[in-house]
Order: C-alpha cells, then structure tokens, then sequence
C-alpha cells in the first residue's frame, strides 16, 4: 500500500509557498524574474539530499533530475513528471503567510490579515471533501501559491518516497520544474533532449481524481490603432485620438457574451488584457480562446470586424491586427497515445480515487510539450481559488497526487 504523510506534505508544501516566485510578463529576461531561481536552487539542493545525483538546475531557471529505473525489465519508458515553480502576476505572492488548519471543521475561513477575506462553505463546496484534514490557506493579502507549489511538493514527496523504498520497481522516473508558466513562457528555453523523456504528466490541476487532456487552443491578439496627432490648441477638424478610437472598440464589444465573465464549459472566449499608448498611436492586447483553431479564427474574425467597424466611425484614423500563436490543444496530440491518459486514470483509481475527466478552460506546460513531441495530460493537485488571495489546497489531496505519481510508474512498468 502506497501512503504519503499528510503532515509531511504540508511542511514541505509551506516551505515553498514562502519563497516568492512571481513571473512577469513584461519581462524578456529568461526567466522573467531572477527570484525564481530561488526555489529552484533549493529544489536542486533537496533533490541532491535525497540522494538523487542525476540532478541539475540552469541558468533559465529549470531543474531537471532522473531517478534511476530499478526493474530488470528492458524498455520500460522514461515517464517525466512537470509543475512550475512561478506564481501568477494576476495577485501579490510577496511575504505569503502560510497558515495550516490541522483539522478543518467545515466551517467558512476567515483569514486573519484581512477579515474582509473569506473562504465560505457555499462558494467553495470542495471545502466539505476536507473535514477532519489540513487545509492550508494564506492569510489573506497575497496569494497562496498553490498553483503549482502544490504539483511541486507532490512530485518531491513522490521523488523522496522512490529513494526511500527501492522495492517499489519502476522505469527511469524524469523530474521537470519549470519557470514562467503563468506568462505563457514556460517551455521557452527547456531541453527535451537532456531531459530525456518518452511521456510525461503535468501535475497542475484542481480537485482529487482529475485528469485533463484537453486545453483551449490559444493566441493572443494585438489592435494598433493609428491617429491622426494635432497640436491641442488647434486640433478642430485634424485631430483623431488614437486613445479614444480603442477605448470606442472596447465599448463595442459584447456585454453579456464572448468574454471569460461570461462564458463557460467549452465556449471560447476573446479577452483584452492590455491597453497602452498615446493619442498619436494605441495597443489593445487580447488573448483569444477556443478549444478549435477554427473557433479561434472565427473569434478573430469577429475581433477584427468589431474593431474596422469602429475605425471606419473616425475618418482618418486606421488599424492594425496581428496574431501570435501560444499554444494548442493538447488532445489533437495526446488521442493518437491513449494509453498514456489510460494509465493516469489506473493509477488515480489505485490510489483509491474516483477518476473525473476534465477540459482545462486554460493551458499547461503540457500544451507545448505535447507539441514538442512529449505528449503530456495534466494530473490533480487539489488547488482550488487560484490566482486569488482566497486560495486554499487541501493536505490529503496532494498527498493522493503524491501517491498517484507513484502508482503511475509503478504501472508503466508493469505494463512494458
């Protein structure tokens, strides 16, 4: 029977989250901000501890570690196991005060440094799965950092249960932590090659027993909107305000549709995320999200329509629009290797866990390693609220993710 400790986990779970590790994304530096590398040195120094020697951290940011196969089974495949050490720019992660509540009693939270902040029962009904278990929250002015410290503990106490008990047979077991996910930039500067993986899992998902293997398909989308400048003193009739024809465009999108406030299950979305310049020259940022390139091409021929529709209304002014792809759904890859899901969900049900298939309204790391030729189905962690200063994550689940990682190896290598 495989069991990871509870209270293990959640010591090692709030020892990261206290290492501030926010991305940015306006940031071109690999990775976008150096404290990242914080974590990630430590993550080096504690695999090294473990006695895990095939460990190493570089310059970008990422830690790569094999756990050597302890089967006498030829070809059993390398199966790396993923989560990122950065947390979302969305709310502060600076000086997170973890707060552990030993044995939750299903009650609301209320976090002590801001009592304004509360996790109710109502909104966040997961909460009941947890009576009697840790539940850790922040305190209330920052972020808990969850996503993905909580994929991160999980796959260490798995790594350190391998070293621990070498009975427990397996094929080479790849570890990858990874900088600027949330940016978009995660897989940026990662070596597959000295990785060294066939498979491989990302462990960033919400509530036990999920397994994702599909993300929305993703671009982003940029409006430059030129005017027509004039000195302000004598602009009647000549000046055109580049600032206010976007502000026009984003007055004329949908107000009850389209856009991630109000949109759900596998709606695609568009959604402006930036807004920047002068009345000579403006930029309107969006991402754009569909789980099909050609809902994604229909999005952005909408988006574009709306906005020359507009343009046409300042006589003078004129547009630009541009796309930049960021990743695609991960299941046209991952539906050509079935047994890779297939086996995620063997092991999730041995670790005494009902299997819940899901679609990510969003994407992973794997999105682009599936592309990148490591096909790569996201597996739960238990994070629930993220990005928000109401963030929690319960002690059991990533214990059960912990357990997960390890059943999964034990199942590639009974199966090759």
């Amino acid at each position: 029977m495989i069991q990871i400790s509870e209270d293990m986990v959640a010591e090692r779970f709030m020892r990261y989250v206290r290492i501030d590790t926010q991305s940015s994304p306006d940031s071109t530096e690999h990775p976008t901000t150096a404290k990242q590398k914080d974590l990630s040195r430590l993550l080096f120094n504690e695999l090294r501890a473990m006695g895990i020697t095939d460990a190493s951290t570089d310059e970008y940011g990422y830690v790569y570690a094999t756990i050597p196969a302890n089967t006498d089974k030829p070809g059993v495949p390398a199966i790396c196991f993923c989560a990122h050490v950065d947390t979302t720019p969305d709310c502060s992660g600076t000086d997170v005060k973890p707060i552990l509540h030993r044995y939750y009693d299903g009650s609301d939270i209320v976090l002590p440094d801001d009592p304004e902040q509360v996790i109710r029962v109502s909104t966040s009904p997961y909460l009941k799965e947890h009576l009697n278990h840790g539940v850790i929250t922040a305190s209330g002015l920052t972020l808990l950092g969850a996503d993905d410290k909580s994929g991160v503990t999980a796959i260490m106490e798995a790594a350190l249960y391998f070293m621990q008990y070498p009975a427990v047979k397996h094929g080479p077991v790849k570890l990858l932590f990874t900088p600027d996910e949330e940016v978009g930039k995660g897989t940026a500067k990662v070596d597959l090659a000295q990785l060294g993986a066939d498979f491989g899992y990302t462990m960033d998902s919400g509530e036990a027993g999920c397994i994702e293997d599909e993300t929305f398909s993703a671009d982003a989308a940029t409006i430059t909107v030129y005017g027509v400048i004039a000195h302000p003193g004598y602009a009647k009739g000549k000046l055109v305000n580049a600032l206010k024809v976007t502000g026009a465009i984003l007055d004329a999108l949908p107000k009850t549709s389209w856009s991630p406030e109000t949109t759900t299950d596998r709606e695609g979305f568009v959604h402006p995320v930036g807004m920047n310049g002068i009345a000579e020259k403006a930029t309107l940022q969006f991402i754009v999200r569909d789980f099909t390139v050609a809902g994604l091409q229909r999005h952005h021929e909408r988006l574009d329509a709306i906005a020359r529709e507009v343009v046409a209304q300042f006589p003078g002014a004129s547009m630009q629009y541009d796309i930049q792809e960021q990743y695609r759904n991960m299941k046209e890859v991952l539906d050509h290797y079935p047994h890779v899901t297939a086996y995620a969900e063997e092991a999730i049900q041995r670790a005494g866990l009902t299997v819940r298939k899901e679609s990510i309204r969003g994407g992973t790391d794997g999105s682009r390693l599936s592309y990148m030729g490591l096909p790569c189905p996201n597996i739960f962690t238990g994070m629930q609220n993220i990005h928000s200063k109401l963030e929690w994550v319960g002690t059991k689940d990533m214990a059960k993710a912990a357990e997960t990682i390890v059943h999964l190896c034990m199942i590639w290598e009974e199966k090759s």
